[in-house]
């Protein structure tokens, strides 16, 4: 087990933590003059723990692949979503959730952000997996659907089907992001303990 508290995401037989609200994100990524959405910021730290990155307190310089960009303090808000993102991802009750505009927004801006966190996501867990992944078919065909959302466009305006739609989409982007943390990260944790 992890002593370090910059890994360690919950200290063991805590609940997983709950994310912090995206209007606290938005505010560090203005004071930080960063150029990503929230979504897109919570999605790339998603993608870099499901493909094996530590989640270290300079989680922002490596997933926005800037060195320049200074560490979180701890208990910030950027912090706060490391430590309950890491601790969500790791949870086997699946109380991962992404990090998305309130369901009452329009729905051009909920099919963006989370077309903008399939982006997020899919770069930075290239970089913390590497080359060529050993992943299950399942986990390979989530990928690739990933990417497919990460090219769409935001819906203008829609109907109840159109909401229904976006649900089911959200559910799926949350499954995937499971399903490729476990064959990258919980897979080799338990190969680990059998050696």
């Amino acid at each position: 087990m992890l002593t370090d508290p910059d890994l360690n995401p919950v200290p063991p037989g805590d609940p997983p933590a709950e994310l912090p609200v995206l209007a606290a994100i938005d505010a560090e990524i203005q004071r930080l003059s960063l150029a990503v959405t929230a979504s897109e910021l919570h999605g790339g730290l998603c993608g870099w723990l499901a493909g094996g990155g530590a989640a270290v307190r300079e989680w922002p310089a490596k997933v926005l692949a800037d060195d320049a960009i200074p560490a979180p303090a701890a208990d910030t808000p950027l912090d706060e979503l490391r430590r309950a993102s890491a601790a969500q991802l790791a949870d086997r009750s699946f109380g991962f959730e992404l990090l998305l505009p309130d369901p009452q927004a329009p729905l051009v801006d909920r099919s963006g952000a989370l077309f903008d966190w399939c982006r997020g996501f899919l770069g930075a867990f290239g970089m913390a997996v590497g080359g060529r992944p050993k992943l299950s078919e399942e986990s390979n065909e989530a990928l690739f659907d990933l990417a497919k959302l990460a090219a769409a466009q935001p819906q203008e305006d829609g109907d109840d089907e159109d909401e229904a739609a976006l649900v089911e989409i959200e559910e799926f982007v949350r499954v995937a992001a499971l399903l490729l943390h476990g064959d990258c990260v919980l897979a080799a944790e338990h190969r680990q303990r059998l050696n």
